[in-house]
């Protein structure tokens, strides 16, 4: 049975008219007439009475069949809209997690990503050896100057946002009030050594000019939550992107006002980007 004369049966049953079903529809009440006609030539068997509009026996049994069937037809042609939407093969995206700002998360498919959230060393020979279609790193870079990523193989990187970085203090610490912070002042502070979940000491250390920066406590992991807890006991200080710093329960983020360095965020990829990779970098606003 063709689905489009089976689903204007249904409507005509259901409304008990023909010019109804034909404005619900959208046809000529004509167009109507002849959906049922065929309808009821390919089965053998008058389907609905005229004067009144109203289904005979046999039109009562096909409808008991109708609604599954339209119902299933209506799921099997949602089911394949989501499949076309989502990436052709999967996603699998590496990422540092402070790169994984609320822009790249939003800019994410909804559908058939793998996010595998590594030390961002790591990321560019996952790319590299195809482990990951793509890759997500961050560091401190001043504004529009792209970061130094280890050479293990021509990557390709694009720019794909930088926003200020904030120092994380304990709430009752002395300079919480401050309006703003020199990397410089805090050189001999106590802080956190966390090169996975945080900003690596050793980037404070060559934006200070090579010296300071002693860790008091050292975080080997990749969650920025336990990161900002450690924080907030009072463990160390941590410098995060502001939009990590921000709104942590016992802490202030104090923006670093010298040297004038932002958070940088690239997509590492190999080659030419097509298909699911290059939507998402597209998503991403991805530049040179």
């Amino acid at each position: 049975m063709d689905p489009h004369l089976l689903r204007t049966y249904v409507t005509v049953a259901r409304l008990a008219s023909f010019s109804e079903a034909a404005r619900e529809l959208g046809y000529t009440q004509s167009a109507v007439s002849q959906h049922i006609a065929a309808l009821e030539q390919d089965l053998g068997a008058p389907l609905l009475t005229r004067r009144p509009v109203a289904p005979t026996a046999a039109g009562d049994r096909l409808l008991e069949h109708a609604g599954p069937l339209l119902l299933r037809l209506d799921a099997a042609r949602a089911d394949v809209v989501r499949m076309a939407s989502a990436p052709e093969h999967g996603l699998t995206l590496a990422a540092a997690p402070t790169a994984l700002t609320p822009e790249a998360v939003a800019a994410l498919p909804a559908a058939g990503v793998t996010l595998r959230v590594l030390p961002r060393d790591d990321i560019p020979a996952t790319v590299a050896t195809g482990t990951a279609d793509l890759g997500l790193v961050d560091g401190l870079a001043a504004p529009s100057d792209p970061l130094r990523l280890p050479d293990v193989a021509p990557l390709t990187t694009h720019g794909v946002g930088e926003e200020p970085v904030c120092v994380l203090l304990p709430a009752s610490h002395p300079l919480a009030r401050r309006p703003g912070l020199r990397l410089g002042d805090l050189a001999d502070a106590r802080w956190l050594d966390a090169p996975d979940a945080g900003l690596p000491l050793p980037q404070l250390r060559a934006a200070n000019g090579g010296h300071g920066f002693r860790p008091a406590l050292r975080y080997e992991g990749t969650d920025v939550r336990t990161l900002t807890a450690l924080a907030a006991a009072g463990r160390g200080l941590a410098l995060l992107p502001r939009s990590a710093a921000t709104g942590v329960p016992g802490t202030v983020a104090v923006p670093l006002t010298h040297p004038r360095v932002v958070h940088r965020t690239e997509l590492v990829c190999t080659g030419s980007l097509r298909g699911a990779p290059a939507a998402l970098a597209k998503a991403l606003g991805a530049r040179a």
